[in-house]
């Protein structure tokens, strides 16, 4: 059986590179095409910020609730700078975790959460998932499972 090909294919698609847990803590890389550096997390919660910031820049996709204020603004938010590709897809899937390597692809902001499909690549699985929980739940159960035998597959095989 040949080497799989992996890819991202969206734009907001996004490699996270785990490491190692450390009391308790995820603490990896996540790599994207619009930079040539690793952004380094110590956790779920941050690596969850950092990505709604991420897809907040890159004006994709597009969220399904704005934030509400009660506060009348004369001035009005200008939008950043487009962003620009730096990596191509195949330099990206390069990286790789310590003890996992996960493509994330977020395709949709609804309901105040994400919904999309994360490829453990490791094992060559994905699924669908329907919240950022989720996603903290799957790549979470990933990683504890991935020595067990019990043969109760989180993730399907692509």
């Amino acid at each position: 059986m040949g080497k799989r090909t992996y890819y991202i294919g969206s734009p907001n698609g996004v490699i996270l590179c785990v490491d190692k847990r450390l009391n308790g803590e995820t603490i990896g890389r996540i790599y994207h095409a619009y930079s040539k550096e690793a952004i380094h997390i110590s956790g779920m919660e941050e690596m969850i910020v950092y990505l709604e910031g991420f897809f907040d820049r890159l004006g994709f996709p597009f969220p399904g609730t704005d934030e509400k204020t009660f506060r009348i603004s004369g001035k009005k938010t200008e939008r950043e700078e487009r962003m620009i590709k730096v990596m191509r897809e195949e330099d990206i899937l390069e990286n790789h975790g310590d003890a996992g390597t996960f493509i994330i692809r977020v395709q949709h902001r609804q309901h105040s959460s994400w919904q999309g499909l994360i490829t453990w690549v490791d094992e060559d699985k994905t699924v669908a998932f329907r919240s950022a929980l989720e996603l903290i739940k799957l790549i979470d159960e990933a990683l504890n499972d991935k020595d067990d035998e019990s043969g109760n597959e989180t993730f399907v095989k692509s």
